[in-house]
């Protein structure tokens, strides 16, 4: 796939880095990616995505826009509220890039829905809220045999993680949760509260990765990192990372 004048000259300061070049913003232009939940982690990540040059963008949810919202969730205006996300979200894309071919599903994703809302994607970025979604998400990228870019962010804290736990040596997002979690039963940000700017810092980051992964074999910048889980603290603030091991015993990914 050929760069346009147009697109050469939009994507001009990617291209000049030596470690993503010219075939990794084609390499970029080519990848498709799912983002599920379109809040405080995935407005960001849908901004950075979008501005990386990402030709394909799937976009899942199914809430609406809400005042509350709008300390974080930096792709919504007042005039958005109580108007359905990924309507609203897409508006934004349309705006921003309208070459970049995009598609909305307004809907809750679980174990039932998620493998075919999920297959044929390059690589999941997950932002959701709530561990039922998360593990329904992971399981279903083992057995679509999709990277999966988990991201989540709490008060001052935040962890962006890749995963592929249907490769041999790889783990899985369950691996690092457990089965614990499977019930909709986590805190939100309602009940702790939530500082708008470090959203904004896990949801930049868990795009940096998801560029990352997808120039893996592409450009000098790729590297896929599966397996490895950063966590990112804004109260010090600073960012440690370690390496989560498959687990033999994992329902989501012990056969594969």
């Amino acid at each position: 796939m050929a760069l346009t004048a147009d697109r050469l000259d939009r994507f001009s300061r990617h291209i000049i880095l030596p470690e993503v070049g010219g075939a990794g913003q084609v390499a970029l232009g080519a990848a498709h990616i799912v983002i599920v939940g379109l809040g405080g982690i995935g407005s960001p990540a849908l901004q950075y995505l979008a501005a990386a040059g990402i030709g394909r963008l799937t976009l899942i949810d199914d809430d609406v826009v809400d005042a509350s919202n709008l300390q974080r969730q930096t792709i919504y205006t007042a005039a958005d509220t109580d108007q359905p996300k990924g309507e609203r979200a897409l508006a934004w894309l349309d705006r921003f890039d309208p070459e970049i071919a995009a598609h909305v599903i307004a809907r809750r994703i679980d174990t039932a829905n998620a493998p075919g809302l999920l297959s044929g994607a390059d690589l999941v970025l997950d932002g959701t809220d709530n561990f039922a979604t998360r593990l329904a998400v992971s399981d279903a990228c083992v057995a679509t045999e999709t990277p999966l870019l988990s991201a989540a962010v709490g008060r001052f804290q935040g962890q962006v993680g890749a995963f592929a736990g249907h490769l041999p040596d790889q783990p899985c997002y369950r691996c690092y949760v457990g089965d614990a979690f499977d019930a909709d039963d986590c805190d939100t940000c309602a009940e702790d509260g939530m500082l708008g700017a470090m959203a904004g810092w896990v949801g930049s980051f868990a795009a940096m990765q998801a560029i990352r992964l997808v120039l893996d074999g592409k450009a000098a910048f790729g590297n896929a990192q599966f397996g490895q889980l950063h966590l990112l603290d804004g109260m010090k603030p600073a960012m440690r990372s370690f390496t989560i091991t498959k687990d033999p015993a994992c329902k989501g990914c012990a056969a594969s």
